[in-house]
């Protein structure tokens, strides 16, 4: 929060995001049911099998008994964890977490942004509001109603 008199912001903090994915796997946890995070698999740092990877994002299953080594610190959530039969480490990026959630009741929560500073995020595309810099007509979402 900036101070009115000085202009200052304050002294910077480091980011929630860790804090609240451990305390929401240890709430999920507690509760019975499954974590499972859902992560933008296109940023810088991700390590998962490609074949786990639908449409840039994959959703992984943080159970105790789903993986080894779980790890959440900081910086990444890391673990190892069997894709086909086969162990693969894995290594997330904070920032790459979109969401924790629980698998039986969709429970948790998506993430919020970090206010502290850049990221290395892709360029969201254009909106309705938002022109191409080419005066081409702006882009409309892919998503559908389907009843």
């Amino acid at each position: 929060m900036e101070d009115e008199r000085t202009g200052d912001t304050g002294p910077s903090m480091t980011s929630h995001r860790p804090y609240l994915l451990r305390a929401l796997n240890e709430w999920i946890a507690d509760n019975g049911m499954t974590p499972h995070l859902l992560v933008d698999a296109t940023r810088a740092g991700v390590q998962v099998p490609p074949q786990a990877v639908s449409d840039g994002k994959v959703v992984l299953n943080i159970a105790e008994r789903a993986v080894a080594r779980l790890l959440i610190d900081n910086d990444a959530v890391s673990f190892t964890a069997r894709f086909g039969g086969v162990s693969h480490p894995v290594i997330v990026p904070i920032p790459a977490v979109l969401a924790i959630y629980a698998r039986e009741t969709g429970q948790g929560m998506a993430l919020p942004e970090d206010p502290s500073g850049p990221h290395d995020e892709p360029t969201p595309p254009p909106t309705d509001a938002t022109p191409d810099t080419n005066g081409a007509p702006p882009r409309r979402g892919h998503l559908r109603v389907i009843k």
